[in-house]
């Protein structure tokens, strides 16, 4: 936050966060990178809302991806997927192409409140690069004023070697100059995931966008990788085949296995475990 409270900034890095959830997923290099800008755009749109939200982002384009799929909360946990995880079109000029991976379609915006019915925006995919689409969603439905830096910078061997961003809100009540000042030191900033690649923190960050403006103590804390999953949810899903079609699984003799879409977690459940399921059993 700047001294004066106009100008607010989140910084993440997230590098270990994106490097698990690559492989976790197996993906490309092109699909490591949507899911990573993505999982860290949620982030960053749950760090500034109230206690106990939870926002889910969701690509859904036309491109070899097909969907990009992200759900984090303000505790910095995140989980997402993608939908076609090994697509990985051309490079251009040698750089990832997202913008096709992606391609034209929705991107939709869920936040959950406790409490509260859910708030979904909708907006068209116009730039199929990840922060600029969230840019975008935030001006036209949430009508902030806010611009999304993401990156994940590829390592050797089409690893991880850094994945960061940043978000710079102007507030109600910010001025002229407060607005200009925030525009120029996020032009003259390099992009966040190289920055983080060369050793800066997000805190680096944070005083960079912030420089000429005052710096408050920010409030840190750690994001992960995490998914909600567990042996409970699964039994609960398969109930929901209903007792019939899980007892034609049952006699069949061979143990089924459930695939956590989020997390990539398997579970397996043995005719025995998938008799207990069975109501009238």
């Amino acid at each position: 936050m700047s001294r004066d409270g106009g100008i607010a900034v989140r910084a993440i890095v997230g590098t270990r966060l994106v490097a698990e959830a690559a492989r976790r997923h197996g993906t490309s290099p092109t699909a490591t990178a949507a899911l990573g800008r993505t999982l860290l755009g949620a982030l960053l749109l749950a760090a500034g809302g109230k206690s106990g939200e939870s926002v889910q982002v969701q690509f859904r384009g036309d491109g070899p991806l097909r969907g990009v799929v992200a759900l984090a909360d303000d505790a910095g946990r995140a989980r997402g997927y993608v939908l076609r995880p090994r697509a990985h079109p051309p490079r251009v000029n040698g750089e990832l192409d997202v913008h096709s991976a992606v391609g034209a379609g929705v991107l939709t915006v869920v936040r959950q409140r406790p409490g509260q019915p859910p708030y979904t925006g909708v907006v068209q995919i116009v730039y199929g690069t990840i922060a600029r689409d969230l840019t975008r969603y935030l001006a036209e439905s949430e009508q902030s004023r806010t611009a999304v830096a993401l990156g994940v910078h590829e390592g050797d061997g089409g690893g991880v070697a850094a994945a960061a961003g940043y978000l710079v809100h102007a507030l109600p009540g910010a001025t002229d100059e407060e607005i200009r000042c925030a525009e120029r030191n996020a032009l003259g900033t390099a992009h966040p995931s190289e920055s983080v690649a060369g050793g800066w923190s997000a805190r680096d960050l944070a005083e960079r966008l912030l420089d000429g403006l005052g710096f408050r103590e920010p409030v840190e804390s750690e994001v992960v990788f995490r998914c909600n999953c567990d042996a409970d949810r699964v039994a609960a899903a398969v109930r929901l085949l209903g007792d019939e079609e899980i007892a034609r699984t049952a006699q069949s003799g061979e143990p089924l296995e459930v695939r956590c879409e989020f997390c990539a977690e398997s579970y397996t459940l043995a005719p025995d475990a998938l008799r207990a399921l069975i109501r009238c059993a």
